[in-house]
């Protein structure tokens, strides 16, 4: 009785055609985050997804000339216009709701980590999503109780997507400034950390003498040189509550992250240089 009532839905019925059941494999691979190297084992699934087809209905008389459909695909969303209450009135009507449990949460993982590979700081995302699974799987939620923190979750995410159009900066000095921004700072403060990373994505991509000549990173001189121009544009635009304590830190937490870009061959600076 335990074994039938931990069984997912989508095997409880009979006559499953067998394209729900490779959508479920699929979204458990999904949600299998630094599992290892799991990319065959997508690429099967959707060759039997491709595959895994449901005859017409009215066909059936006709042996001869049957047609065929895919069922079901993957679902995507727009989420910077995501209509929670539309998309929880679907839900409450989905004949199979783990299903579109998965969709939603392989999307929400593919979304996320993009907006990761785009600004570093963004990890408290991926732990609040972790998380919700984590909630989940342990019992502490219910299946509705899921969808919605899931629907909820991905309208932040949507907003945090379009963050940097409202800020009026590019992704990359979204980055700078979400690594320079410290709590407690009034309207006018923000704006000048939001100049301050304008003008320090400008001084190392564009202005001259260059600091990020190849392979800056593995000469002190070099390190030292960026270091400075960094020291230099933040003593000029950061606002006066940054202390000399606190300029310290955040000079060497933008040194580490720009750092970081160069090692991993990133380079979304060092590129123009």
């Amino acid at each position: 009785a335990l074994y039938e009532a931990c069984k997912p839905e989508i095997f409880t019925e009979k006559a499953r055609p067998q394209v729900y059941v490779f959508q479920y494999l699929r979204g458990v691979i999904d949600g299998k985050i630094d599992s290892g190297d799991v990319d065959a084992l997508r690429t099967k699934i959707g060759e039997l997804l491709d595959i895994s087809v449901v005859a017409d209905p009215d066909s059936m008389q006709e042996p001869n000339s049957p047609r065929y459909e895919i069922v079901r695909r993957g679902k995507r969303w727009d989420l910077r216009q995501l209509d929670v209450e539309k998309l929880k009135a679907e839900f409450a009507a989905a004949p199979f709701k783990h299903i579109e449990i998965d969709d939603l949460r392989a999307f929400i993982a593919e979304k996320l980590e993009a907006l990761l590979n785009q600004n570093s700081t963004r990890t408290s995302f991926a732990e609040r999503f972790a998380a919700i699974i984590d909630r989940y799987n342990s019992g502490g939620s219910s299946v509705e109780e899921y969808f919605e923190e899931l629907t909820k979750f991905a309208a932040k995410v949507g907003k945090e997507e379009e963050r940097h159009i409202r800020l009026g900066l590019s992704e990359q000095e979204l980055e700078l400034y979400d690594t320079l921004l410290k709590d407690g700072l009034t309207k006018a403060e923000e704006q000048a950390v939001r100049l301050a990373a304008k003008a320090l994505l400008a001084r190392l991509k564009d202005e001259h003498p260059k600091v990020l000549v190849q392979g800056w990173h593995k000469d002190s001189q070099s390190q030292k040189k960026v270091k400075k121009a960094m020291e230099m544009v933040l003593d000029d635009n950061l606002p006066d509550s940054y202390g000399r304590v606190e300029f310290q830190k955040y000079r060497d937490d933008v040194f580490e992250l720009v750092t970081n870009h160069a090692i991993n061959d990133e380079n979304w600076v060092a590129e123009s240089a």
